[in-house]
């Protein structure tokens, strides 16, 4: 019930709960209510980001997602209320205080020229493997020019990656062109796709049900609590365990490096399915001419080699190198925690550091992990230029410390030791006879001594 005083009027959490239905949706904000009924539909980073955290406080991830200059259009949103019974915890204060730190060293608009010597980089891969291809004849220079594409491909990626969390660019219009080049044109790869996954990820990091960067069913689990066939909130859609997810994840462990070499065609299927739904996609026609783009160069290019076991090779060889990309991805994720059910507003500090591991490196090696090695860094400030990543990661472990939070930096290693232990316990509980599956003949035979 909404409470009235001669300056303000007030509602409670309870309240602002209750306003989480289309047409009459609610959040909050450092205590000051705001409709964002109309908005979400407009919203730059898609509408479920604020759909899993309608009806409660989002200060924490507002601040982590958007500039200073956001908060000037909060007041065409604001409903006149604020929340009576609000309250700061410790983490979310000191977390605050420190983006607030990092904004008056203007760390967030300082990029460095990481963009532009990178830029430059994959513009010179490009060159070396047209050169591999088109000028020379030796098979050991085409895979040599395979192996180069991939590597291209690692680098676009992060081009990407940038230019989707803030302006990399001298402004807004040629970031879209960078987005777009370096995404669709490049690798393949829709940055809209990107756009769509990875905001709901960052948001609900390592949420079984809610984080789309988790749900590999029927080829990875890295939890059993996906063996009751649970649904997607991303997709909208169950995650089957049946009888072929069984047998699947139960080798999980032994396929995870093989599977990730053929990562790449999940990403060009996915982005297809995206860019062909009903869904409604930004930039849908802008989009499918940079994946029409991609798939002009690309098979021109591989035809160029004289023969058909050479041409899969090449492919087969790109593919591979990839590989390490995806393989960073899930070891940023994989081996940590995880949670079933929708991120809350109050906690998102706590659920950013209970679910990322960092991968420690010298420093001359930032270039190939493209900043993300420093995974909590990043998800906590998803705009900080990568290049102050290893600035602050001091202040966020100290930090973690000082709350008794989970701060894990890890070699490439222990990380992949990390990794497939979790597969490894998740196959095996896969294969316990307890879980209630249908076994087929396949099952049975490759089973019939435990």
């Amino acid at each position: 019930m909404a409470e009235e005083t001669v300056t303000k009027k007030y509602i409670t959490k309870e309240d602002l709960k209750s306003h989480n239905k289309p047409g009459d949706l609610w959040i909050s904000i450092q205590g000051k209510v705001y409709n964002v009924s109309d908005w979400i539909k407009s919203h730059p980073g898609g509408d479920a980001v604020i759909l899993n955290l309608i009806g409660q406080d989002v200060t924490d991830a507002f601040i982590a997602f958007h500039p200073g200059t956001a908060w000037r259009h909060l007041d065409d949103l604001f409903t006149g209320y604020h929340v009576r019974d609000f309250q700061i915890s410790d983490v979310s204060r000191d977390y605050r205080r420190m983006a607030a730190e990092f904004r008056k060293l203007g760390l967030f608009e300082t990029k460095g020229h990481v963009t532009l010597y990178t830029l430059a980089f994959v513009a010179a891969l490009f060159a070396a493997v047209l050169y591999g291809v088109l000028a020379c004849t030796s098979l050991l220079a085409h895979q040599i020019s395979a192996a180069i594409l991939g590597l291209l491909w690692i680098q676009s990626a992060y081009i990407g990656h940038d230019s989707g969390h803030y302006v990399i660019m001298t402004n807004k219009s040629y970031n879209r062109f960078a987005q777009l080049l370096s995404g669709n044109c490049l690798t393949g790869i829709s940055i809209a796709w990107w756009k769509w996954t990875h905001n709901a990820h960052h948001l609900a990091c390592n949420s079984l049900d809610y984080d789309p960067d988790l749900q590999h069913i029927p080829v990875f689990a890295v939890s059993a609590k996906f063996f009751n066939s649970m649904t997607s909130r991303f997709y909208d859609r169950k995650l089957t365990f049946d009888p072929l997810a069984r047998f699947l994840i139960s080798y999980q462990h032994f396929t995870y490096y093989p599977v990730m070499c053929f990562g790449r065609i999940n990403l060009f299927v996915q982005t297809l399915l995206l860019l062909f739904s009903r869904r409604e996609v930004p930039d849908r026609a802008l989009n499918f001419a940079g994946i029409l783009v991609f798939w002009t160069w690309f098979p021109l290019l591989v035809s160029c080699l004289p023969t058909w076991p050479e041409r899969f090779f090449f492919v087969f060889t790109s593919f591979t190198v990839t590989a390490l990309q995806h393989i960073q991805f899930t070891l940023n994720h994989f081996a940590a925690d995880v949670y079933v059910g929708p991120p809350t507003g109050g906690d998102w500090f706590e659920k950013q550091a209970a679910g990322t591991l960092d991968i420690s490196c010298s420093s001359y090696m930032d270039w190939f992990f493209g900043g993300l090695q420093f995974q909590l860094e990043h998800h906590l400030f998803p705009r900080l230029p990568r290049c102050h990543l290893r600035k602050v990661a001091p202040v966020v472990k100290e930090l973690c410390k000082k709350h008794n939070l989970p701060y894990r930096s890890l070699s490439w290693w222990e990380a992949n030791v990390w990794t497939i232990r979790t597969l490894k316990k998740a196959a095996y509980q896969a294969r316990d006879a307890a879980n209630p599956v249908v076994k087929n003949l396949v099952w049975e035979a490759l089973n019939t001594h435990g």
